[in-house]
């Protein structure tokens, strides 16, 4: 059996993958119908799934996103909301995914007249009509838009449901112009009552962002975090010279959540091989591997470990240290996530390297 083969059956776990981005195709037409959305591109499943992963691959955060106004728009509905979180659960647990923070901005599924509680009751519905009978521990980030004035208001609502199925709260939306301490008395809120808090930085800017997101917001993983290597010198003969706040991530042991494809993707990187996050392993900082939007770059956990297999010859053990690393690193309580570890990720690994050496 391939590498592949073993990598598509391993444990994964996901922590940094947004809920708007990771719609099935034929799920947005359906519910473009039902709900009278009349702005999509296509109508046809196969041609809007190219037209999102084509719209995705031009090189810009900003024009990326720019794509999630259709996604957005047919998740306006509480039954909407709910199969989208729903399926959202399945598809993870195909992909036998076995923990998973999945997140979403509340704010944006306001424009039917839902309410911000309403719409976090139809995710965590989903959620968990989704993982119900799979092998999928599946818990909720709460992202506030950074470019707006709510973050305050959700930091509330994700400490609000905190005992509910949420674990998080974050900031996304374009990162230039929007420093996180635009938003520092939300985190300050966070912070204050003893939550926790992932925050969008290093990924379309640099240094600053992560920098701000650290030491001013307390975030405890950093969303992309791959600019981190404009910290990083690397000689002709490939020695690494880290600067002062790179030293700091890695001594502190800060998880980046890193997604090649959508990086590739968005132009941080020309290919998954020349991505930043191959340096970063061979560092040993605190990596974990994530899908950030399934539809738009067309991928999942499986595609995502694969194409770094090819990239970089990972293999098995490399994808444990991986898997182990994002549950290290997750927002759930300390107990659940030794038992995935010593109950499941690290059980399962060794069945596949068995099966890997007998040659099965």
């Amino acid at each position: 059996m391939s590498t592949a083969e073993l990598i598509a059956r391993a444990p994964k776990a996901l922590l940094h993958d947004h809920l708007d981005g990771g719609l099935r195709p034929n799920t947005v037409v359906e519910l473009a119908q039902e709900y009278g959305y009349n702005d999509l591109p296509t109508t046809d499943v196969h041609e809007l799934g190219l037209w999102f992963n084509k719209g995705a691959k031009r090189n810009d955060l900003v024009l990326y996103l720019e794509t999630f106004a259709h996604t957005g728009g047919v998740m306006q509905h509480r039954d909407a909301i709910e199969r989208v979180a729903y399926e959202c659960a399945q598809d993870l647990a195909s992909d036998n995914v076995v923990y998973a923070e999945v997140r979403f901005a509340p704010e944006l599924h306001l424009e039917a007249g839902l309410s911000l509680d309403e719409v976090v009751e139809a995710v965590l519905t989903g959620f968990e009509r989704g993982s119900a009978g799979t092998d999928l521990t599946i818990y909720a980030i709460f992202s506030a838009m950074r470019q707006a004035a709510r973050s305050y208001e959700i930091a509330e609502l994700a400490v609000k449901y905190r005992d509910r199925g949420v674990v998080g709260f974050d900031i996304a939306g374009p990162e230039a112009g929007f420093p996180p301490t635009r938003h520092l008395d939300a985190f300050q809120l966070v912070n204050r009552e003893n939550f926790h808090a992932t925050i969008h930085a290093g990924e379309a800017f640099g240094l600053p962002s992560i920098w701000e997101a650290l030491q001013f917001c307390g975030a405890e993983r950093l969303g992309h975090g791959v600019r981190l290597v404009d910290d990083v010198e690397v000689s002709a003969d490939g020695d690494a010279t880290l600067g002062q706040l790179a030293t700091y991530i890695r001594d502190r042991r800060i998880p980046l959540e890193v997604c090649p494809t959508s990086n590739v993707n968005t132009g941080i990187a020309p290919s998954i091989a020349e991505h930043p996050i191959g340096m970063l392993r061979r560092l040993r900082f605190r990596v974990t591997i994530n899908t950030d939007n399934r539809l738009m770059s067309d991928t999942s956990m499986t595609r995502e470990m694969v194409a770094c297999h090819d990239a970089f010859g990972w293999d098995l053990d490399d994808m444990q240290w991986l898997t182990v690393n994002a549950v290290k690193s997750a927002f759930a309580p300390f107990p659940e996530r030794i038992k995935l570890i010593d109950g499941i990720i690290k059980p399962r690994f060794a069945m596949l390297k068995a099966e890997q050496q007998l040659g099965v």
